[in-house]
């Protein structure tokens, strides 16, 4: 009988669930991960980025084909921020080291590896085939950020862009399957 009156157990369920609520409100919006914030790297000039919502036509129905959503794995991993001047930075040094054997017009894929080795990267991270009659392809796995530098070099031109792997993948090889 003394424990009725001292006043145990007339506190109600709902009563702590409240008091819990007005200490810790539930979060109005759902939060999601900011996308990193690019900056201009040393050397690059800024240019203005044209808002590809204005001129790409927005249809409401769904697509029918899903080759977007089922191929997405082989699409790479973008580098932003700090990775993406160091991507710059890489690819510059691989254009400038490519470039002598390009105007020489050699396209032997061991010309260019030998190239690739001599900036440092490890022979066997680095992949080079013969891409079409008159040029050359190469991927390096650097194995840090930039992830990967994967390009090719023609009479044309030299061509490189650094990513950072790919989503359904282990390291630098497109995945061969995924959804």
């Amino acid at each position: 009988m003394v424990l009725l009156t001292a006043g145990c157990g007339t506190q109600r369920a709902g009563d702590t669930a409240d008091a819990y609520r007005r200490l810790h409100p539930t979060p109005t919006g759902i939060s999601t991960p900011s996308t990193p914030a690019d900056f201009p790297c040393r050397g690059e000039s800024p240019e203005p980025t044209a808002s590809t919502a204005a001129s790409t036509p927005s249809s409401t129905e769904p697509p029918t084909d899903h080759y977007a959503e089922n191929h997405g794995f082989k699409v790479p991993i973008p580098l932003h921020g700090q990775s993406r001047c160091d991507g710059l930075t890489a690819v510059g040094r691989i254009k400038n080291a490519l470039e002598p054997l390009r105007q020489r017009g050699d396209f032997a894929p061991d010309s260019v590896r030998t190239a690739l080795t001599s900036l440092g990267y490890s022979a066997e991270k680095v992949q080079t085939y013969q891409h079409g009659s008159a040029g050359v392809g190469f991927l390096i796995d650097i194995g840090a950020s930039p992830w990967c530098v994967e390009g090719t070099m023609s009479s044309d031109s030299t061509k490189a862009d650094a990513f950072g792997g790919y989503p359904d993948g282990t390291g630098c090889e497109p995945p061969s399957g995924g959804h």
